[in-house]
């Protein structure tokens, strides 16, 4: 069976057995067909029917190219994307070993989150056009990423039974389609409440399902993309005069911030974000560095 095969039989078990998100996959995808040009170009063997022609070296000298091309974290995804496909091969009998195991991962840079002051992120909360319809959808969207931490694709599969009106609650589908159940404030849900009521000719018009359907919507009543999300978030930051690079990533670490400023233990923050790792989150603990220096400087001894 040629490669490219086994790595469409690949690509479908990540979706169906591993439960993957599209976004992954396709990074997944682009990073696999990446490797398969490569062995085209090389004339390696193992590009049209047989595995054996692929080793450490040639991987090794693979990754040695992307160096300079990608930035490190990039270049780590690209790798575990081999290894995991590899791992795949190996598994069913395709293939003797992983080629690609022993290759290093390269040392991550640190990475410090970028997120909002109080100030800032209230600023960018006035914003929208509460007089218009769609004004208030986006005043809804900065509200939700905001209280909740999400991330862009997971409010992006928000529909409307998502939300727990009367208890606060959001249920939220994030990474490998895990459910987790978040809480959600309550000036969060005033925007909702003022957005589902002005947009709701927009669902009749569309012939949307008005209990199931999307929660957020686009201006023809279809389900908003992860792209516009990301457009609406960096247009308002843009008209406030905030950061240039602002993104709903940017939202869900000012929510982290935030909580962790205000006495939040890293645990909490931890299942509020759906991070599997509490390393994942302990990044967020070095934004919050001038804080504890306050607490710091207030309550030791000899710090006066």
């Amino acid at each position: 069976m040629p490669l490219a095969d086994h790595m469409e039989q690949y690509i479908h078990s990540l979706r169906t057995e591993k439960g993957y998100s599209e976004h992954t996959i396709r990074n997944y995808r682009i990073d696999l067909t990446q490797f398969m040009d490569f062995l085209m170009e090389k004339e390696v063997p193992a590009a049209d029917e047989a595995l054996p022609g692929i080793d450490f070296r040639l991987i090794r000298e693979y990754f040695g190219r992307l160096y300079g091309r990608y930035r490190k974290r990039t270049i780590a995804r690209k790798l575990s994307a081999l290894r995991s496909f590899f791992a795949f091969l190996e598994k069913r009998g395709v293939n003797l070993g992983n080629p690609a195991a022993d290759v290093s991962t390269p040392k991550q840079e640190k990475y410090i989150p970028t997120y909002l002051p109080v100030d800032d992120m209230f600023r960018l909360l006035e914003r929208p056009d509460r007089a218009k319809p769609f004004g208030l959808r986006d005043l809804a969207i900065l509200e939700v990423l905001y209280s909740c931490g999400i991330r862009v694709s997971e409010l992006a599969g928000l529909n409307l039974p998502s939300v727990d009106f009367g208890q606060r609650l959001v249920r939220v589908i994030g990474k490998g389609n895990k459910e987790r159940i978040v809480p959600i404030g309550r000036e969060a849900l005033k925007a909702l409440k003022a957005y589902l009521e002005a947009t709701l000719p927009v669902r009749k018009k569309a012939g949307g399902d008005l209990q199931n359907g999307p929660l957020f919507i686009n201006y023809r009543g279809g389900r908003l993309s992860t792209r516009t999300v990301s457009k609406i978030v960096k247009k308002y930051g843009r008209e406030g005069g905030l950061m240039w690079d602002i993104s709903p990533h940017s939202l869900r670490h000012t929510f982290a911030t935030h909580l962790l400023d205000g006495g939040a233990d890293l645990r909490s923050v931890q299942e509020l974000l759906g991070h599997v790792s509490l390393s994942t989150t302990q990044k967020y603990t070095h934004v919050s560095l001038d804080k504890l220096m306050e607490i710091y400087d207030k309550a030791h001894p000899r710090s006066k």
